[in-house]
């Protein structure tokens, strides 16, 4: 059972960009990605909000993956296309 979930929240004008990048990234890259699963959403309420849930077998899995060099520098290029980026980390308590 995956252990570890993060949110993260952002607005931005070309999510498909986004997408796209991070698919360009995680092919040429596959040794940096740790995460279980990844799922985008759009808020159905307020268009161009959207949130990636990354899921990770444990925490220190995804530092493991934030702690790579290449994901960091990844990382702060895709940033640069968001707006507003705020991060929620919680430990899964139960899946029932």
């Amino acid at each position: 059972m995956p252990e570890f979930v993060q949110f993260v929240e952002f607005q931005a004008k070309d999510v498909e960009g986004l997408k796209d990048a991070l698919v360009q990234f995680r092919t040429e890259h596959p040794e940096t990605t740790t995460a279980v699963s990844t799922k985008l959403a759009e808020d159905r309420d307020r268009p161009g909000n959207y949130v990636a849930i990354n899921v990770f077998e444990s925490y220190e899995k995804a530092m493991e993956q934030s702690n790579n060099p290449l994901v960091t520098e990844f990382s702060q290029s895709f940033a640069e296309r968001m707006e507003g980026r705020s991060f929620r980390n919680l430990d899964v308590l139960y899946e029932l």
